[in-house]
């Protein structure tokens, strides 16, 4: 499905001054707790993306960076443009202000941008706790708004009006078909310790700086959504906060972040692990894998930075070792080497993508299934004793992780060596690569009946 041909959704920013209340607001309409929400100006770093629901219809949300007309650190001025990429990019914007500090001169100078833009714009004073309070709001029409809401983010009072004067603007798409189509879009995480390159990597994807590329390691706090067109087939990025151990996460604000970045798993079909090439896999790297596959997430591993490795082959080999050795629960990974700033390499991923999301759904009937099972057991007949083992059928029970049953005698008891066997058997009969299979082993009916006579 291209992008022309999937339905509109209108993209509604919500910009103004840190700590204004935006991220309550944002959370407030999408109904999760997606943004961050700190007392610490600057917090929202990135745009962040999320889906409102009203009167059935859809909008998604775009939280920015506040705005600072003159910023005095570089991460602040980074903000500042993704404010004025997110105001570009929206189809109406939600002008939030203060009522508690009042007009201040950045309010001004923001109003006069948005105007440059030529887009409808809603001015919201927050922190308006009731009808008593909407005298806070009479200043700020000095912005030259023909209409103000006076709302509580925090409370909801006001939000209603706010959105019925949205739908008056700019519609949403029609709720049925948004989840119709969403049923088919892929949601691909991206996962990795700080500053591996998450973030470039999807701004090379996209073709665009969408997301905030910055050398202090944690700019990605929070989980971002990004749709991507990869040869006609549409896919939902989510850039995560880099995860860091929980020795060096002192800060709620840090601890909040990989809780995102965990919930991510959540929200995906497939986890793409990034790692930089120069320092291999590391201890966190090998938790965030072993996070991905206890959630039944497809997976594939990337080591970023490629172009920094000398000695190439030497190096491949090595990770291919490390891969093996530290990460055995994520041995059906493919492994891509890649250099997202230069954008080399990246050729595989979209083709990679298809091939692992097509294994994750795939079902297959019990038929083809058992004729494979018989080639299996004449290969290497299960182990006998005192009491054989039969494996009589098995059967796949799910998808999205693929999930299989073997029903046994002994009451389901199999060695491990065995059951080592037959996943082996299963992975290399059907084509499974980068997806977790969950294999369960269950006593059939017949051996229950004996064992119970």
């Amino acid at each position: 499905m291209t992008k022309s041909q999937s339905t509109k959704i209108p993209l509604v920013a919500i910009v103004g001054r840190p700590n204004v209340g935006k991220s309550t607001l944002f959370n407030r309409l999408t109904g999760e707790r997606r943004a961050l929400v700190d007392d610490q100006p600057g917090v929202t770093r990135d745009r962040n993306y999320g889906r409102m629901t009203y009167l059935n219809q859809v909008w998604t949300l775009i939280d920015t960076g506040g705005f600072e007309p003159d910023p005095d650190e570089s991460i602040l001025e980074a903000m500042k443009t993704q404010s004025a990429l997110a105001m570009a990019e929206a189809d109406a914007i939600i002008f939030m202000l203060d009522g508690r500090d009042g007009l201040t001169p950045p309010d001004h100078e923001l109003a006069d941008i948005l105007r440059r833009y030529r887009k409808p714009v809603l001015f919201a004073v927050n922190k308006v706790d009731g009808p008593r309070h909407e005298d806070k709001t009479a200043e700020f029409y000095a912005l030259g708004a023909e209409k103000l809401f006076g709302i509580s983010a925090e409370h909801s009072y006001g939000v209603g009006d706010l959105l019925d004067a949205l739908i008056e603007v700019v519609p949403g798409a029609p709720e049925e078909e948004v989840e119709l189509e969403e049923t088919t879009i892929p949601r691909i995480a991206v996962l990795g310790r700080p500053n591996v390159g998450k973030s470039t990597l999807i701004n090379a994807l996209l073709g665009e700086e969408r997301h905030l590329v910055h050398d202090q390691p944690g700019t990605t706090r929070d989980a971002v959504d990004s749709e991507v067109n990869l040869g006609g087939r549409r896919f939902v990025f989510i850039d995560t906060a880099g995860m860091r151990k929980k020795a060096k996460i002192d800060e709620r604000l840090e601890r909040f972040s990989v809780m995102r970045s965990l919930r991510s798993l959540g929200r995906c079909h497939v986890a793409l692990l990034v790692m930089d090439a120069r320092e291999g896999v590391v201890d966190q790297d090998a938790r965030i894998a072993e996070l991905a596959v206890e959630e039944g997430r497809a997976l594939i591993i990337i080591f970023n930075k490629w172009d920094l490795i000398e000695d190439k082959e030497k190096r491949r080999q090595e990770l291919d070792q490390a891969v093996a050795e530290r990460l055995p629960h994520a041995a059906f990974a493919p492994v891509l080497t890649i250099s997202a700033l230069e954008k080399k390499h990246l050729g595989r991923l979209p083709g990679l993508l298809e091939k692992v999301i097509e294994n994750y759904r795939r079902r297959i009937g019990t038929g083809e299934l058992n004729r494979a099972l018989e080639g299996w057991l004449k290969q290497n007949p299960p182990p006998t004793g005192r009491s054989p083992l039969k494996i009589y059928y098995l059967t796949m029970t799910g998808v999205a992780p693929p999930s299989v049953v073997f029903f046994t005698s002994r009451g389901g008891k199999v060695p491990d060596n065995y059951k080592r066997y037959l996943l082996n058997q299963l992975r290399s009969t059907f084509d499974f690569t980068g997806v977790p299979v969950r294999v369960y082993f269950r006593a059939s009916g017949k051996d229950r009946h004996q064992a119970g006579r």
